[in-house]
């Protein structure tokens, strides 16, 4: 006798003009700390809500009110129209929310099927005769990642000799085959560079095509103005705004940051720097330092 686990039925998807997943006034405290107050934000099924903001404006907070590390101290979470509470993470992966966080929660020294596989390992056999369907998991683990975009060698490679933007895509991959309808990337291309980072951006794209819901968070402006439908910002804790595509340019939402004083400021203090001449060739203070090698 065999048995074989397959992946979890989709749920029946909502009317398009509901979103899957609403956060309304969401405050959370932490003692005399103000991690959020009165931030709201929404996604729908096909749709990219950029989540910005720049280091400690609340991001982290937010998303783990959204899948169930933290419960809000205020406001109301709602799925589908209706209001709902988290009682854990895994409870909000019960209903259709994937986090993928930035250490990813993948195993180096596993392989890809292993670790595409994690803590849902198919089997065959039954009782104590019950036992891991390699077969199974290789073959279920090549075919997605080959579906969206990652052509695997070998399903027994190690995740640890994965590039960035492989080992995010296999995460995310692992996440939409086990249900998901929210996916929830936390800073994905962060520590990515430019083919990486291309890699996620893409897949991201291919997400909202097949009528997934994506929160993006991000502090990179550049990677989320090409994939994002909604943007929402988020400065010390509350909210800047939110945004449609088109209705706001690059220098816009790093004004809203916070950080857009700040690089103005820079550029003007480089630019007076080098009108003097500090750092430059001619600069007399090397070359009254300078001697022979």
């Amino acid at each position: 006798m065999t048995t074989e686990q397959t992946a979890p039925a989709a749920p029946r998807p909502p009317r398009s003009d509901v979103p899957i997943l609403e956060a309304r006034n969401i405050s959370k405290y932490f003692g005399r700390v103000v991690a959020l107050k009165d931030v709201s934000l929404s996604v729908k099924a096909g749709e990219v809500n950029c989540l910005l903001g720049d280091n400690g404006a609340g991001k982290s907070s937010l998303i783990k009110c959204l899948s169930g590390v933290h419960r809000p101290d205020e406001g109301e979470m709602l799925m589908d129209g209706e209001p709902v509470t988290f009682a854990s993470p895994r409870d909000a992966q019960a209903r259709g929310i994937a986090t993928v966080f930035q250490d990813l929660a993948v195993l180096p020294l596993m392989s890809v099927s292993r670790n595409f596989f994690l803590g849902n390992e198919p089997t065959k056999g039954f009782g104590p005769f019950r036992r891991f369907d390699m077969a199974l998991a290789d073959r279920t683990a090549h075919d997605q990642m080959k579906e969206i975009g990652i052509d695997v060698r070998e399903t027994a490679q190690l995740v640890g000799t994965m590039s960035g933007g492989e080992r995010q895509t296999l995460a995310i991959a692992r996440a939409e085959y086990f249900g998901a309808r929210v996916l929830i990337l936390d800073e994905p291309t962060s520590a990515l560079g430019v083919k990486q980072a291309a890699i996620v951006l893409r897949h991201i794209v291919r997400a909202r095509a097949r009528g997934l819901a994506v929160i993006f968070i991000t502090h990179n402006v550049q990677h989320a103005l090409p994939v994002g439908d909604t943007f929402t910002i988020l400065s010390h804790g509350r909210s800047a705004g939110v945004f449609k595509r088109g209705a706001v340019s690059l220098d816009q939402l790093l004004g809203l940051m916070g950080g857009g004083q700040e690089l103005h400021d820079l550029s003007r203090e480089l630019e007076e720097l080098q009108a003097a001449g500090v750092g430059s060739a001619a600069d007399p203070g090397d070359s009254a330092t300078a001697g022979p090698v």
